[in-house]
């Protein structure tokens, strides 16, 4: 048997070059210079004794050896992560662990919960959160960090599956005793000249209500700005305004605040349970997304016009 003298790294180059015949896309992918993938060919191409693509000014193709080994580079690629991935779910299964990765909202105020009925049928499991943005999350479970997610966004990844379960609709925050307060339903433009705290213009709640805002002649006026929802709540029990937010990143009691639906439009977003395509679960993290499913009704509107809080 002849010895194979290349590494992984420079397969995987090359693979990353076929798939997309240009260096540039393909170092962009990989994370590196053009240059570095550039000698992770050349040395492929060394190794192998064969030239494997055919490069010019304007595009890049494969030579017909690079055709045939293309097939196989690619399955063997395929057949490592496989055993990689399988050989990290049994050891995960062994120590009993499941990493979930989980918008900050959703980890305070529901998660708890769910973990709590989890802990009563699978007392001996630890569970790590990454409690981050979405993006985070759902960079998280394409990599294979967590094993699965909860999160707003990942339906129109290709990477990931995103099963539904419920919608966060926005409501309007204020101190206990405020004149809308015992209101069923406030509608956006009845806030105009209200003085509004806001999360900051970088975060994607507050971008999804200024494009749900935008048609409206009247919009509230955002006259404070935080970088985190607690911020925001923190001003608000003060007095200082009211505000607009999920659903869910409201504490579901607060001796200060309460909370009525918005209307007209209403604005929400989509709760998902996010997995990697393609990558099935370990028995243990199975039973704790099992547990998410049936916990559907934690992430549905509360009944009622108005709720405390």
């Amino acid at each position: 048997m002849s010895r194979i003298n290349f590494a992984l790294e420079e397969l995987q180059a090359f693979v990353a070059v076929a798939d997309r015949c240009n260096f540039r896309l393909a170092a962009e992918h990989l994370c590196i210079s053009q240059p570095a993938l550039s000698r992770r060919i050349d040395k492929l191409e060394t190794a192998l004794g064969l030239r494997l693509l055919e490069r010019t000014t304007r595009q890049v193709d494969l030579t017909e050896g690079g055709r045939h080994f293309l097939e196989r580079a690619r399955q063997t690629l395929e057949d490592l992560e496989d055993a990689v991935a399988r050989l990290s779910d049994s050891a995960q299964a062994r120590r009993g662990q499941v990493t979930v990765a989980c918008v900050p909202s959703v980890a305070q105020h529901v998660l708890p919960g769910i973990l709590q009925r989890f802990a009563q049928q699978q007392p001996n499991v630890r569970v790590r959160i990454i409690d981050d943005s979405a993006h985070r999350v759902l960079a998280a479970v394409v990599s294979g960090e967590a094993d699965f997610g909860l999160n707003f966004t990942g339906a129109q990844e290709p990477d990931v599956e995103f099963d539904m379960l419920g919608r966060d609709d926005y409501v309007l925050v204020m101190p206990q005793g405020h004149a809308l307060a015992g209101r069923g339903h406030v509608a956006w433009v009845e806030l105009a000249g209200q003085k509004m705290v806001a999360v900051s213009r970088q975060s994607a709640n507050r971008l999804l209500v200024d494009q749900a805002l935008a048609p409206l002649a009247q919009r509230p006026l955002w006259f404070y700005e935080t970088e985190h929802v607690a911020g925001a709540l923190g001003l608000v029990a003060a007095g200082l305004g009211l505000a607009a937010l999920p659903r869910l990143s409201v504490p579901p009691r607060h001796e200060a605040l309460c909370r009525v639906p918005l209307v007209d439009p209403v604005v929400s977003r989509v709760v998902g349970l996010v997995t990697r395509r393609g990558r099935p679960l370990s028995p243990t993290a199975a039973l704790l997304c099992e547990q998410v499913r049936l916990s559907r009704k934690a992430f549905e509107p509360t009944a009622g016009a108005s709720d405390q809080a």
